[in-house]
């Protein structure tokens, strides 16, 4: 990483940049379920709603963005509100440089902050980065959905991990 990496919440204005990053891997990868990229403005969408519950961070180097890191709520239901789901994603050429913990180091310290108790991740296997990056962040495996998802000819798993965000036994406050 160089000194002029900026870890910074997203706008909608990132809209295109996180849709640019994402696109490959919805089209030529497994790793996202997705089977059409999302578009700008889908994106932008994406980061204002979960900037309001949870938090979007983006990563740049001289002004541009080259990866993001993000949570949505875990599942819809109310007894679930303080647990969420995270995702991070680098430009392809960026993996494992250390952009990933940079990210994803913030973002689970806002989660904190704001009130969250558990963070849960999914990944499409094979996935070294991803299972290195979240084991290194103190994620523990929980499961594997195995032959769940169907993409580019084939039948997928994802190993899901889990991080306790704060182990406090009293009743949680609304988040903030």
């Amino acid at each position: 990483m160089t000194t002029s990496l900026v870890i910074r919440d997203a706008t909608e204005d990132d809209g295109a940049a996180c849709a640019a990053i994402y696109g490959p891997y919805v089209t030529d990868t497994a790793i996202s379920f997705e089977l059409e990229p999302p578009s700008a403005d889908e994106m932008a969408d994406r980061i204002a709603a979960a900037s309001k519950n949870h938090a979007w961070l983006v990563a740049e180097e001289a002004g541009r963005v080259f990866g993001y890191a993000y949570a949505t709520a875990f599942a819809e239901r109310a007894a679930y509100r303080w647990s969420c789901t995270t995702s991070v994603y680098l430009e392809l050429g960026r993996r494992r440089t250390g952009a990933g913990r940079a990210l994803y180091e913030p973002l689970l310290a806002r989660l904190t902050d704001l009130g969250y108790r558990q963070a849960m991740a999914g990944m499409t296997l094979p996935n070294d980065a991803s299972a290195g990056l979240h084991r290194a962040l103190g994620f523990e495996p929980v499961g594997v959905y195995h032959r769940v998802g169907w993409k580019h000819g084939q039948w997928r798993d994802v190993a899901w991990v889990q991080k306790t965000l704060s182990d406090a036994t009293d009743p949680p406050t609304e988040h903030r």
